[in-house]
């Protein structure tokens, strides 16, 4: 009956170890699985939303473009318009150009993102500086030359430094 006995013992503990040895190795292989699914579901993540990022950016890039001051005082600029409605035309545009792209932030990192709405905001200062450094009777002329005076005392446009940063954050993704 010992005998009998000690061989059940053994014949138990060699099942509990195989059994032990069995559970860990399907541990593994479906640690190994969750890791391959999740590096193809990377993949596939990648494949569908790489094209909406890179066109994201892409349009944030010529956002900063077009509302430089610079740029954009040279497509609003009519000689025989007053300065103030020009100035108001201006900032407009920057609102509106600003908005038509606004659903685009959800492709690219926070830290781009507050950087295109700080260009943003500092073209409007530049615009609104300029304009309210002139006189009520100012023309188009007198605004864009104030413009122009103001960006060239600026130096590197935060409109610029911003599409900078999104051209490298977008070399990153490649």
């Amino acid at each position: 009956m010992i005998i009998a006995l000690v061989a059940c013992v053994v014949i138990l503990a060699i099942v509990y170890i195989m059994l032990e040895k069995q559970q860990k190795m399907m541990q593994e292989l479906f640690k190994r699985d969750v890791r391959n699914l999740n590096i193809e579901l990377s993949k596939e993540r990648l494949k569908f939303f790489l094209p909406q990022r890179v066109d994201a950016y892409q349009r944030f890039v010529l956002l900063m473009d077009r509302i430089t001051p610079g740029n954009i005082v040279l497509r609003f600029h009519n000689p025989e318009d007053p300065a103030k409605k020009v100035q108001l035309e201006i900032l407009q545009a920057i609102r509106d150009e600003f908005n038509h792209n606004v659903a685009q932030q959800l492709f690219v990192t926070k830290e781009a993102w507050k950087m295109i709405c700080d260009a943003k905001e500092e073209s409007i200062r530049i615009i609104n500086l300029a304009g309210d450094s002139l006189d009520a009777s100012a023309m188009s002329l007198d605004l864009a030359t104030r413009i122009m005076e103001i960006t060239a005392e600026v130096g590197k446009m935060p409109t610029q430094i911003a599409s900078d940063f999104l051209k490298d954050e977008l070399q990153q993704l490649f």
